[in-house]
């Protein structure tokens, strides 16, 4: 049973767009003449007619709106359609993957990168079940308490699913905003940012049960109309009273941030495959890069490479070193080179390391720049 609409939290009147008699600190107010549809009606009426309708994640069920949402976070659309499947195949409810090994999680996430979302996931599934009964929390401020959940993915749980007047505040949403209100404020100021939640709070449409639709409305007016670069501002149902389109600030706002600097960070793998070609994997820690993850064992040194060979019983004459590749993290570019051995007993002592078949890695979540290089250059290390 769906929660019904808060009755205390509607407002009295609809927002619409109008012409103040004097200055208002809220720019949702200065836009037109009071005759003008708002700003929500018109985003509704457009996402009716034109908004995304056949996205795989489109659905009242919690669960499946939550994983859309932090699978999106940072990614597109195009790539998340492929995983989210999959994902829903494996882990159909909240409860199957609250009880999935980590290991299988992070094997199905393989390749979305930014991993630390998926432990939050599992983590957060852990939560649903043993602190809410094994049923999402209905209230953003509820939600906010699941791991790796920020106010935004909050309130796009809670709209989508229960109809709360909430808003959301993505990137694509704080384009809009800043282009329609003429809002200009370094996006790295928190100050800035609070005046973008509250005039995207000021905006929302006064039936709760318009929120599914205003929601997607948001989302979808920025990825498919007012996008960061050729806005198709003609087919924008905002057009008419968009202030940065009136002053001729369209590419100008929102404000870019600055970008941060790209530090290129040394890695080297030991790519071992004993007499029988099974491949030697580590499984990562949990924080820092590829957390989680099976890895072959990877140094931030030369020297600890070396030192590693040497306490299991290798030269440097069994280590062959070959080509460097480059992947490119958010703000790092990994510069990974590889050292095959092949044909070595594994030590004894290797504890903590996994013995994997060629044929069986496909069961363990690697990181993407490793799994795509083994697929390409594993048949030709023996």
């Amino acid at each position: 049973m769906l929660p019904q609409p808060d009755a205390a939290r509607q407002p009295k009147h609809p927002t619409m767009i109008h012409a103040p008699d004097r200055p208002s600190e809220n720019p949702a107010t200065a836009l037109s003449d009071g005759l003008t549809p708002s700003f929500a009606d018109r985003l509704i009426h457009w996402q009716k007619q034109h908004g995304r309708h056949n996205l795989p994640w489109h659905s009242r069920d919690p669960y499946r709106v939550w994983l859309s949402e932090i699978m999106l976070q940072q990614t597109q659309v195009a790539t998340v359609a492929g995983y989210y499947p999959r994902f829903l195949a494996a882990f159909p409810t909240v409860s199957a993957l609250a009880a999935a090994a980590e290991d299988d999680v992070l094997a199905l996430w393989q390749g979305l990168g930014y991993y630390s979302r998926a432990r939050n996931l599992h983590k957060a599934a852990k939560q649903i079940m043993a602190d809410f009964g094994g049923q999402f929390p209905t209230e953003r401020a509820e939600l906010e308490k699941l791991c790796g959940v920020g106010r935004s993915t909050a309130a796009a749980v809670a709209a989508f699913t229960f109809h709360k007047r909430e808003t959301i505040l993505d990137g694509n949403v704080k384009r809009v905003l800043c282009r329609v209100f003429a809002q200009d404020g370094d996006p790295q100021n928190k100050k800035f940012e609070h005046t973008l939640w509250t005039l995207a709070e000021s905006l929302l449409p006064p039936q709760n049960a318009n929120m599914p639709a205003y929601t997607q409305g948001l989302m979808d007016l920025g990825a498919t109309v007012c996008k960061r670069s050729n806005p198709a501002c003609p087919a924008c149902p905002m057009s008419d009273i968009c202030q940065a389109k009136a002053q001729g600030r369209t590419a100008e706002l929102p404000r870019k941030k600055t970008a941060a600097e790209v530090k290129t960070l040394p890695l080297y793998w030991l790519i071992w495959h004993d007499e029988n070609g099974a491949l030697l994997l580590e499984k990562r820690p949990a924080k820092g890069i590829w957390g989680g993850l099976y890895c072959t064992p990877c140094f931030d040194s030369l020297q600890d490479l070396h030192d590693f060979a040497a306490r299991h019983g290798l030269t440097a004459e069994d280590l062959t070193e070959l080509p460097p590749l480059t992947h490119r993290l958010t703000h790092r570019m990994l510069l990974i080179t590889p050292f095959a051995v092949a044909g070595k007993r594994l030590s004894e002592n290797l504890s903590d390391g996994l013995r994997v078949m060629p044929e069986k890695l496909a069961d363990y979540g690697l990181p993407k720049p490793l799994a795509a290089w083994l697929a390409e250059k594993q048949p030709a290390l023996f």
